[in-house]
């Protein structure tokens, strides 16, 4: 059970908040070409799938697939929205916004949580004030903002670097999604707590929310304008967008047209999420409205932006790892069957969704669900979707099986290693739970990488196969593995789905789980046993009317080994109960004084087990024990001074309850 709650606070760190990314992205079907200006991206042929994308055939499409989609994934409702050529091609709403009352979705009207897909209007509004001369993408930030982002090893943060996901931020967890409060203004949220940097800037993409909603911050203050405000005048007003807003609590006009939200369709609904740091997530939106949103984009701006600043923003800017998708400025772009889309996914805890357009094709696709669903049933819909979309309207009609190099075996033993996700929190006790998720990668009977964060939607491990140096291929899907090679060596890796926003770097060896797990649970097995022991010996001493042998020191030194070691398992205990709380977003803030006692009582605890183990130790070497008497107290040593290792490296020892 404890297994399963620590998977469950990965998963709050990694995948519940409104931080994450569409889990949708598609490899292409054949090598990606090198990321290229929006211009240089158009199809010298029309394909055939072209010939058949009709309203007609997309609805007797979606009709065979959404309505089982949905029933197989426990998920009550879903909107689809496909635009070709200036004009809505087809809506669709699928299952209800609301079960109880057995209301259906209506695509034009029903508003659902698009969660990140929200920052592409925090962009858009930010290239705005580029046009308009107020903002600088290449100038220090602290330009524009009432108070510090302190510069990294000398560097400033830019406002490219914020575009994408470059400036170097941790992850925050602690404040990013609450339900039933009253919400700090924006500015206050922002100035609360700045993310530690853990990255050079313009060096590693690492998703952050806080520098989206930072970038929404400026905005507010070189416009004068609320930031919620700005957005309804500048994006909405101007090409229509009537059911949508960033305003938190939800607006009284547009209460009756909100889908609620679900864990699982056949379940109850759930509460109205707050999107603490709003420019990152807190849309709320309906099919229609974001029709008219992509095909702004979709006719170079539109009435948003000009030409040439559409131009620039959908130019892919190469800061993750060559060859991979790559972001722009504040869309990422797909490779999808040779085709280059550009667009943005998001997830809430209940809302699930994912936006991408063809610029060369003038085509958009809209996807968005109001479950969380069983056994990762969003992601599979919006991946299957967009796949599915791909392959009948897009298709290559030059692609062909992956042919596997000849150095894919040699290079396949380069990956082997553990990995540690760009994106991650570093400064607190929350980095504990990146110990337990390390990606760790082998190899498989045939000598191909095998790497269980990467599985098809199955579920099973996917055969990849090495179809250039160091790039890597699904063989059976869209998916693609990148690798850096620096002095014959991989350093960093990635893939499709996520590369342009996150990427593995090597573990440092003494943050490695590979022998810091085997370690932790040597170490507490032996502590354990060492508490427990206590408690039986003298229950065994007082029935056999035995005395302990030890006196003095010795029995002083034992004593207190013993004592600081149930001391130490009640400590972790504590921050178990800590860290599978964090999926619970109602519970960040109020065990703020349990965080702050297991970090004053665990320095106690760690530091004195390892003191009075050493203590223990000497005394035992010097006085007149036995030979397992000796041996366990140097086993116990060796616990305490691991446990100790743990908790410096991953924070357990730590002073403050941010997160």
């Amino acid at each position: 059970m404890w297994k399963h709650k620590v998977k469950l606070a990965v998963a709050a760190l990694l995948a519940m908040t409104v931080a994450i990314p569409a889990s949708t992205q598609q490899a292409p079907l054949v090598p990606n070409p090198a990321s290229v200006p929006v211009e240089e991206t158009a199809s010298p042929v029309a394909p055939a799938g072209l010939d058949r994308l009709t309203k007609s055939d997309v609805d007797t499409w979606l009709d065979g697939y959404m309505p089982y989609a949905l029933a197989r994934g426990d998920i009550a409702g879903a909107v689809v929205v496909v635009v070709k050529d200036g004009a809505v091609l087809t809506q669709r709403g699928f299952g209800y916004s609301d079960v109880a009352k057995r209301t259906p979705v209506d695509p034009e009207k029903t508003l659902f949580r698009p969660g990140s897909t929200s920052k592409l209007f925090t962009w858009t509004a930010v290239m705005q004030q580029v046009e308009a001369g107020k903002i600088d993408l290449d100038t220090d930030i602290n330009k524009y903002l009432d108070f510090e982002i302190p510069p990294y090893q000398g560097k400033p943060i830019t406002m490219r670097h914020l575009m994408t996901h470059t400036a170097g931020f941790e992850e925050i967890i602690k404040g990013l999604l609450a339900f039933d409060i009253k919400l700090k203004p924006l500015g206050d949220i922002l100035k609360e707590r700045i993310p530690e940097r853990i990255y050079l800037p313009g060096t590693t993409p690492a998703y952050s929310n806080y520098a989206t909603a930072l970038a929404g911050y400026i905005v507010e203050r070189v416009s004068g304008v609320p930031f919620d405000d700005y957005i309804e005048r500048n994006i909405y007003n101007r090409v229509g967008m009537q059911y949508a807003t960033f305003r938190q609590p939800l607006p009284d006009t547009l209460k009756p047209f909100m889908s609620q939200g679900y864990e699982l369709g056949s379940g109850k609904a759930q509460r109205y999420e707050l999107i603490g740091l709003a420019p990152a997530g807190a849309m709320a939106a309906s099919g229609g409205a974001m029709a008219k949103f992509m095909l702004a984009f979709l006719n170079d701006g539109g009435p948003l932006l000009k030409p040439e600043t559409t131009k620039q923003m959908l130019t892919a800017q190469n800061l993750s790892v060559k060859g991979s998708n790559q972001m722009a400025l504040g869309f990422y772009e797909e490779w999808v069957n040779g085709r280059r889309a550009v667009g943005h996914g998001g997830d809430t805890v209940y809302f699930h969704t994912d936006l991408k357009i063809f610029p060369a094709e003038k085509i958009g696709v809209f996807v968005s669900v109001n479950s969380s669903g069983k056994d990762g049933a969003p992601g599979a819909v919006r991946s299957a979707l967009i796949d599915g979309f791909a392959d009948r309207y897009l298709p290559d009609p030059n692609a062909k099986p992956p042919v596997e190099l000849a150095t894919a075996k040699e290079h396949a033993k380069l990956l082997v290693g553990s990995w540690t996700n760009s994106r991650r929190v570093a400064s607190s006790f929350a980095s504990f739970v990146y110990l337990l998720g390390e990606e760790k990668i082998g190899l498989d009977a045939d000598g191909r990488p095998l790497i269980g964060g990467v599985p098809t939607l199955g579920g099973a491990p996917r055969k990849w196969i090495e179809v250039e140096p160091f790039v890597w291929q699904d063989a059976y899907g869209h998916e693609r593995l990148v690798a850096e090679v620096r002095d014959g060596q991989i350093v960093r890796w990635t893939f499709n789905m996520v590369s342009p926003f996150m990427v593995w770097d090597r573990t440092p060896w003494y943050a490695s789980g590979s022998w810091l797990i085997p370690a932790l649970l040597f170490a507490l097995a032996v502590i354990l046993i060492t508490a427990l022991a206590w408690p039986a010996g003298w229950i065994a001493r007082k029935r056999f009317g035995a005395q302990l042998a030890l006196t003095g020191r010795a029995r002083t030194a034992y004593r207190l080994a013993r004592g600081f070691s149930w001391l130490v398992l009640l400590v972790l205990v504590g921050w178990l109960i800590v860290v599978t709380g964090i999926e619970n977003f109602d519970s960040h803030g109020k065990n703020d004084w349990l965080i702050l006692l297991l970090q004053v009582v665990g320095t106690l605890g760690f530091f004195g087990l390892l003191g009075a183990a050493g203590w223990n130790l000497w005394l035992a070497f010097t006085g007149k024990r036995g030979w397992f008497s000796k041996l366990w107290s140097v086993l116990l040593v060796l616990a305490a001074f691991f446990l100790l290792w743990v908790a410096l490296v991953f924070k357990l020892i730590s002073f403050g309850a941010a997160y």
